[in-house]
């Protein structure tokens, strides 16, 4: 059977029940859009770039941990990927490290011979972004201060939030002198009561990066099908009963093409957390997805 003859065949991580609400909403409106749609959910994102870079799916909806690694698996055998799409709420994020305002921690210096938290092993942002913004002012991990890791979810990249969440916890009981989130969680932790706003001051805040994207092995797929599955992306509406409740399960109000500069911050953080070696192997001696 040739790669035309078959549904397109995406993979997704099943970090939450709502993904198998979301992807089979989706799979019935590109029927709608008589575009063959299929997908196969993981576990773990290693397991299924592996699967991306074997040939076994089409696309992976990506976290950038994934990308990272399936741009340099794909380097290394020889194939092809590209990143054509991804969510208008994935651009130019940023992450904090916090600490309790009056707790004398001002600077990144003041965090010498302290405690810091954070989210799972392999959370971009809430562990390798945020510990290689304090490498950055010359602070190396358990050598200058403790990391206290929350290990939620290990697999899933930092999509499970319950890590970084522990984390924020562990400082406002005083368990660790500081903690690594996302900074758009900053004001959901307040929203659900996890941080008093008022209580935390922000020490260091990372350079922009992204987030997710659509991930494509360039050599199996359908190149008609995939510019057919790019252009039904891009052209969701909001305004559409129809995929309004999926968008927003999805956590986004458009598709926008994809863009691969503000991955270059992970792409050097993974390098000095010896996370993954230049061909996509896991080299991280403490992760097991």
């Amino acid at each position: 059977m040739s790669a035309g003859d078959r549904a397109l065949l995406l993979g997704a991580v099943a970090y939450d029940p709502k993904v198998v609400t979301i992807w089979d909403g989706f799979r019935a409106w590109f029927a709608e859009q008589d575009l063959p749609f299929d997908f196969v959910l993981y576990s773990n994102y290693e397991r299924q770039v592996d699967d991306l870079i074997a040939g076994r799916i089409d696309v992976a909806w990506n976290s950038p941990l994934a990308w990272v690694r399936a741009r340099r698996a794909a380097v290394a055998a020889g194939c092809r990927v590209s990143a054509p799409i991804m969510r208008d709420t994935d651009r130019d994020l940023t992450s904090i490290v916090i600490a309790r305002a009056g707790s004398g921690i001002e600077t990144t210096n003041d965090l010498r011979g302290k405690v810091v938290a954070t989210g799972a092993v392999d959370s971009p942002q809430a562990t390798l972004l945020p510990l290689d913004r304090l490498r950055g002012d010359g602070l190396e991990p358990d050598t200058d201060f403790m990391v206290r890791r929350f290990d939620v979810g290990v697999g899933l990249h930092g999509d499970h939030v319950g890590g970084e969440r522990d984390a924020a916890r562990a400082l406002v009981a005083g368990e660790v002198d500081a903690a690594c989130i996302l900074a758009a969680n900053h004001l959901v932790f307040a929203r659900e009561g996890t941080l008093s706003a008022d209580a935390i001051r922000v020490v260091a805040e990372t350079e922009p990066f992204d987030h997710c994207n659509m991930t494509v092995n360039d050599d199996v797929a359908d190149r008609a099908d995939m510019a057919r599955f790019c252009e039904l992306l891009l052209g969701m509406d909001y305004g559409d009963d129809r995929v309004r409740p999926l968008l927003d399960l999805e956590g986004l109000t458009r598709w926008l093409p994809g863009r691969l500069d503000l991955y270059q911050p992970l792409e050097r953080a993974v390098d000095r957390a010896r996370f993954y070696d230049d061909d996509g192997r896991i080299t991280a001696r403490d992760y097991r997805p």
